[in-house]
């Protein structure tokens, strides 16, 4: 880990950072971790110094909400007002706002940021009334503190609670994250700002976000931080109960549902997550966030053969204006798989492939295409014949009561029906997939070999 480590020192060196914690989660080694600097405090700089995590934040909330609608306490579709009494724009939907394509205006009403007084829960929601929709919605991406804020009120009434009472006994209790908390702990750093033209760096003010806590407010370590990211990205390695939250949701969550730019396509968003392409087939997905003094950047690796289980990194500073926090959690991601890659895991033999659907594998043509279907990890799976190697294949599971149809459950067609067709003997001669025919031999649409 030594060139990571130089990473981590470069990166403070250069950014003129006060503080820099780092932390590097993935199954199949021990947690790594780095500081470099000091908290400003008459305490040293170690793991369990506590920096504000900003935006990073929003990933709780959402992962809140989306508890709720697993347990059908809500709809994604629902109107905001069917959860929480609010005076104006009730109409806008949890999905638009946990995806930032609500329209609705950054920042609750007021100037927040100048005069670091946030609103009480409380008047927080009375005065959405005086809130703008900038855009309409559904137009385009357009990232708003209030949205989430708004959600996990909405949550935490449903829970019958405070949004920090129900994101501890229901996210952070659970999964461990002893050290992310709603309040500053003493092991608090101080935040900064580092002055442009010179070495000079000046304390910046600490606030409470009060009715705004659910966009912002937790603190927390790398370490718990680098931990969440690996939950994001692998659920199943951290919470294989799904006591948290269920690997289909998480998958449902990294879908990227926009663009966060119109032209340059290099991040998009998803349901509370940020989606950010890393290579071929490989995403990293968490979010970045700000407060006054300080940066984070939490990210999850997801994809790519050399990428292991469990991977996540994350990267907290002390100076709010360090852009290379942010650049640096991606580095850390890339460089650690390059220099210490997965385990090669060892090819072995899988039970046989079921009698009924022998027949189904080999070449099948359909739209005039070469496709192939086998059987591998236990279910029937479809590609095109010159799809490369890295394109995952559509897999297919039959219906509980119908064995002869199957439902396209990921990849090409998701959610579509497989038809198989059986000659007196049983062999499969035709299928429809997603109602287009599929025979043996290459024919036109009207049958004609």
């Amino acid at each position: 880990m030594t060139s990571l480590l130089r990473q981590v020192q470069a990166a403070q060196a250069d950014g003129r950072i006060p503080a820099l914690q780092v932390a590097l989660h993935r199954a199949d080694r021990p947690l790594w971790t780095a500081a470099v600097g000091t908290s400003g405090t008459d305490r040293p700089l170690d793991d369990d110094t506590r920096f504000r995590i900003g935006s990073v934040t929003k990933t709780f909330t959402a992962v809140l909400v989306m508890q709720c609608r697993d347990e059908g306490l809500l709809d994604l579709d629902d109107p905001l007002s069917r959860h929480l009494d609010v005076p104006a724009h009730g109409d806008l939907t949890v999905r638009r706002l946990l995806s930032h394509t609500s329209g609705l205006q950054r920042e609750p009403w007021g100037d927040v940021w100048d005069s670091l007084d946030s609103p009480e829960t409380e008047v927080l929601l009375a005065e959405v009334a005086r809130a703008e929709r900038v855009l309409p919605p559904a137009r385009r991406y357009h990232y708003t503190n209030l949205g989430p804020a708004l959600l996990g009120h909405a949550v935490a009434r449903l829970r019958g609670g405070t949004w920090a009472e129900v994101l501890h006994d229901r996210v952070l209790r659970p999964l461990r994250l002893q050290a992310t908390t709603a309040e500053p702990p003493e092991q608090a750093a101080v935040g900064y700002l580092v002055d442009l033209y010179s070495d000079t760096a000046r304390p910046e003010p600490r606030f409470d976000m009060k009715g705004a806590g659910p966009a912002a407010q937790l603190w927390s370590t790398a370490s718990d931080m680098a931990r969440w990211a690996a939950f994001l990205a692998d659920p199943a390695a951290l919470d294989p109960a799904g006591r948290v939250l269920a690997p289909a949701t998480l998958d449902e969550m990294r879908w990227p549902l926009t663009p966060t730019d119109e032209t340059v396509w290099a991040r998009a968003y998803g349901l509370g997550l940020h989606v950010v392409p890393a290579g071929p087939r490989i995403v990293h997905v968490g979010h970045d966030g700000a407060m006054p003094g300080f940066l984070a950047s939490v990210f999850g690796r997801r994809g790519g053969p050399e990428t292991p289980g469990a991977m996540g990194v994350a990267v907290l500073g002390s100076s709010g204006t360090a852009d290379i926090t942010h650049e640096l959690s991606h580095a850390l991601l890339a460089a650690a798989v390059e220099s210490d890659p997965a385990d090669i895991v060892p090819w072995r033999p899988g039970a046989p492939v079921p009698d009924a659907y022998r027949s189904v594998l080999g070449p099948w043509f359909g739209e005039g295409v070469q496709h192939v279907f086998s059987w591998h990890d236990g279910a029937l799976q479809a590609r095109f014949a010159d799809a490369p190697a890295n394109k995952p294949p559509a897999v297919f599971t039959p219906l509980p009561d119908r064995p002869d149809v199957l439902r396209t459950v990921s990849g090409r067609e998701a959610g579509e029906l497989l038809r198989l067709t059986r000659d007196e003997a049983g062999t499969v001669v035709r299928m429809h997939w997603a109602t287009y025919r599929f025979t043996r031999a290459q024919e036109t649409f009207d049958g004609v070999f």
